[in-house]
């Protein structure tokens, strides 16, 4: 067996192995996959030349609409991005690293990762943060295994309000591991933090929360962290990073563990990745906290150094008692997020951040002035609110496409009966004039499909 767990080929008896996995067939793996949507057979064409290659791949990329104005979100937001943070992320130093065990010969990579870690510590307003999980919904999932090693407990509490990939991602993750997941409806929006209080119990592992919601509403957990403490249980919330330079932070509220995608801090939106999970906690828990963590540190001479801590490199060996390893995105993801926060800054991360929630709000009293438009909720937002409109979202937004308008999220895809429901999403890119005539578009396109 090799240093990474790779079993040689053929070294494997697949009678057996079909055996052990408690199946007949190597076809009864997949029984789970509609027979529709099966591959029979590859029908491939013959080889071509790589002229004939690119010029087909060419052809397909101009099917992409690129000029699309905007309004999506629903986790991935259309931020603006200073060129020069793809410029340096790309330097050679950085994209032939790896895997930086050697502290003597990954000095620069270590250090980049530490000032990542810095830099969410500072965002959050929490003690120690991890370089870093594949995205969102894996961070999500490691902070209620997290949660679980801490009190030993399995049941949780999530907010109804989440968001429904991360849910969804969250069941499919913990499987096999006997968590409970009791779900607790929201209310106007955002999480319902009575009906959370009156479900605590000594039983609850944590409470799963997010601020801002899924439909962008805003709330002070403060009192909701407090309870679950009270009960011996951890508080974790799930965060857009943007908006903790305008919004009270999670450390701020008495939050254990933040977690969510950092796609808003450099990472363009790109077909669905690659992205950013962070993750970020209290000093007392850091020990059980997964992924890679870079500390600080002295050599005998009394230099400054950096190494990687608190686990070790094949810690995977420990079995049950390990944790997971998931964070092959450090040296483009995570150090991507550490050029664009520098670069930004304090006062440049404020900005962008009060920029979006002034876009929002313009946008939102403009969309609600068109016939028929209404906001679905009443609780406050930052950039992202919810529209309830007089016919089908869904068929909305395809006129919306033939008008140049990426126009939002409609929400009949995820919640039973909000067929009507539109989610939009402003950030500082967007201008008063492509929300005027976004505003312009919406009606027409109602007035289409009415």
């Amino acid at each position: 067996m090799s240093n990474y767990g790779f079993v040689p080929h053929g070294s494997v008896d697949l009678a057996e192995m079909l055996k052990t996995v408690g199946v007949k067939s190597v076809e009864d793996l997949y029984a789970a996959i509609p027979e529709e949507l099966r591959i029979k057979k590859l029908d491939l064409p013959e080889g071509v030349s790589e002229y004939e290659v690119s010029k087909r791949l060419s052809a397909l990329s101009k099917r992409n609409d690129s000029n699309l104005v905007c309004f999506m979100g629903g986790g991935f937001y259309d931020h603006f991005i200073p060129a020069a943070a793809d410029a340096i992320a790309s330097r050679g130093e950085f994209t032939t690293c790896y895997t930086p065990y050697q502290p003597e010969v990954a000095q620069g990579t270590l250090q980049t990762m530490f000032e990542y870690q810095s830099g969410m510590c500072r965002l959050t307003g929490l003690e120690v943060s991890n370089a870093s999980v594949y995205d969102g919904g894996s961070a999500v999932f490691e902070a209620a295994a997290m949660s679980y090693r801490v009190t030993g407990r399995r049941r949780f509490l999530v907010d109804g309000t989440i968001n429904p990939i991360y849910r969804n991602m969250l069941e499919s993750y913990a499987a096999n591991m006997n968590f409970e997941f009791c779900e607790v409806p929201g209310k106007d929006g955002k999480a319902d933090k009575e009906a959370i209080k009156a479900a605590l119990d000594k039983t609850v592992a944590a409470v799963i929360l997010q601020n801002p919601s899924f439909f962008g509403c805003v709330d002070d957990y403060t009192d909701t962290a407090q309870a679950a403490h009270e009960a011996g249980s951890l508080c974790v919330m799930i965060c857009y990073p943007l908006s903790l330079a305008y919004l009270k932070t999670p450390g701020e509220m008495g939050v254990d563990i933040a977690v969510g995608d950092a796609q808003s801090l450099g990472l363009p939106l790109g077909f669905g990745g690659p992205y950013l999970g962070f993750m970020v906690t209290t000093l007392k828990l850091a020990r059980k906290m997964p992924g890679r963590i870079c500390g600080e540190t002295h050599d005998k001479d009394g230099n400054r150094g950096f190494v990687l801590t608190l686990q070790a490199r094949e810690q995977h060996i420990r079995r049950e008692k390990a944790t997971s390893n998931i964070c092959s995105n450090q040296n483009l993801c995570a150090i991507t997020a550490t050029i664009y926060l520098a670069l930004m800054g304090k006062e440049g991360l404020y900005e962008a951040a009060e920029s979006s929630a002034k876009n929002a709000a313009y946008a939102l009293k403009k969309l609600t002035s068109v016939p028929g438009v209404s906001a679905t909720f009443s609780s406050p937002v930052f950039n992202e609110f919810a529209l309830t409109l007089p016919c089908c979202a869904g068929k909305v937004c395809e006129k919306l496409l033939e008008k140049g308008f990426a126009g939002g999220i409609p929400l009949g895809r995820f919640f039973e009966g909000m067929g009507k429901v539109l989610l939009v999403a402003c950030t500082e890119k967007r201008t008063k004039a492509e929300i005027d005539a976004f505003a312009e578009a919406l009606k027409s396109a109602i007035e289409e499909v009415k």
